[in-house]
């Protein structure tokens, strides 16, 4: 395939935005096109209050590829920082025992152990406590585990703002509020690009598809073999404001992620409000997205785009294992505080939770960048590296296997504890935390 000049980038997430600083640094033309009036896309998983940056992982690739310390990368003439203005370096609180050899963590723990990060562990609840102010109550869940300081959390949205920017001074072309009706498909060696619900048509050398949990919707009139390789799946959030004395407690916390449950929340930020989560298989809704004859049931988004008046509920039990992990880690804040905000926030998960960044193997002139299995912002500042040597064809070999199109399923992603996912439709949605606006 001849060495391509213009390349259209569908989607100006953390995929998109990444892959574009690093391709105008290589000399690209770049047009970033994105459905959402506004950016940063105010349904996208990347548009969040926070998001969690860690080296702990099992596998030693993702534990490396974090940039540490200073968690930025240098591109172009700006920098993609993902820990926004000033670094929030809380650590990250790891509870589950470091000692129990089959675990996710134990395997986390000697991987930040090889690298050289700065951890302790914590075998009892009064090694834990020592890592917390004094005077605050904590739940049953910190029992054992170990913290890496290195790790902490970073404003999500400010990130992505942060390269919207850099693209835009870069000379790369961001098109907002453009909607893909369908991609064009050329064949080998052929212009390829897509046309828009407005008709309009984009030409380019290479179409990047880094649309998110909207990928499988997006193409789901088109037998590309997607099916049983990406997946939409709706992740379960909510968020409680403090007070300002009990903000000023609470932002001396690390981040707390306990895998054992899926449960896991973040020091209040700025404006005193604390997200909490729950990382596991979560829901998928099953939709047509087009209405042609013979067209297929895709796990669609449901968000506040498509559902303005209730698109940020989320289940009702959701809501209760939502309160129950809070209260499992501070109890006080259980006990004295309801959720003001919920949401969905719709990951695109592949089945051994590894990124997808490869040419179609029919269409060579679409390169798909998605898959990000809800680890994928952390490394904003690198990501667009791995596409950008895809797209080039010089990504190591290993890299390019194990983010192939065409991988087998080797394994199972491991910190998804759930055995099924749920359909949204099926659940009872709590509507009691809608924001009246």
């Amino acid at each position: 395939m001849p060495q391509p000049q213009h390349v259209l980038i569908v989607g100006a997430g953390c995929f998109g935005l990444s892959t574009a600083i690093h391709l105008l640094s290589r000399g690209y033309r770049i047009t970033v096109v994105d459905r959402a009036a506004t950016l940063p896309a105010p349904d996208a998983a990347s548009t969040d209050l926070n998001k969690i940056v860690r080296s702990s992982y099992a596998d030693p690739f993702y534990a490396s590829l974090l940039e540490r310390p200073s968690i930025t990368g240098r591109v172009v003439d700006g920098e993609i920082s993902i820990m926004s203005d000033g670094r929030y370096l809380s650590g990250v609180m790891n509870l589950i025992p470091i000692d129990r050899p089959d675990s996710y963590m134990h395997a986390a723990y000697e991987n930040d152990k090889a690298l050289g990060s700065q951890i302790t562990g914590l075998l009892n609840a009064t090694s834990i406590a020592d890592h917390f102010p004094k005077g605050l109550r904590l739940g049953s869940r910190t029992a054992a585990g170990y913290l890496n300081i290195e790790g902490g959390w970073a404003n999500a949205s400010e990130g992505i703002r942060r390269a919207v920017d850099i693209v835009r001074a870069g000379n790369g072309e961001i098109l907002e509020g453009r909607e893909v009706s369908h991609v064009n498909f050329g064949t080998a060696g052929q212009a390829g690009g897509v046309t828009l619900v407005s008709g309009e048509i984009i030409d380019a050398d290479v179409t990047i598809i880094a649309t998110g949990s909207w990928t499988g919707s997006l193409l789901s009139d088109v037998a590309l073999g997607l099916d049983d390789r990406i997946l939409a799946t709706g992740q379960s959030l909510g968020t409680v404001t403090l007070s300002d004395e009990e903000a000023d407690l609470y932002r001396k916390c690390p981040v707390v992620l306990d895998f054992d449950t899926g449960f896991y929340l973040f020091p209040p930020n700025a404006e005193n409000v604390m997200k909490v989560a729950i990382h596991d298989k979560g829901y998928v809704n099953m939709q047509r997205p087009t209405p042609s004859i013979g067209s297929r049931l895709v796990s669609t988004p449901r968000t506040i785009t498509s559902h303005p008046v209730d698109g940020t509920a989320i289940p009702r039990e959701m809501v209760d294992r939502l309160h129950s992990g809070l209260a499992s880690i501070y109890p006080d804040l259980a006990a004295s505080h309801s959720f003001d905000t919920t949401r969905l926030c719709w990951y695109t998960d592949t089945p051994d939770a590894n990124w997808l960044i490869d040419f179609h193997p029919e269409h060579p002139g679409v390169l798909f960048a998605t898959g990000g299995s809800g680890h994928a912002y952390k490394f904003l500042p690198v990501i667009g590296r791995l596409v950008a040597d895809r797209l080039e064809g010089k990504l190591d070999p290993d890299l390019a296997a194990r983010f192939s199109f065409t991988r087998p399923r080797k394994a199972e992603d491991g910190t998804r504890l759930d055995q099924t996912h749920r359909n949204l439709d099926e659940q009872a949605l709590s509507l009691d935390y809608i924001p009246e606006n």
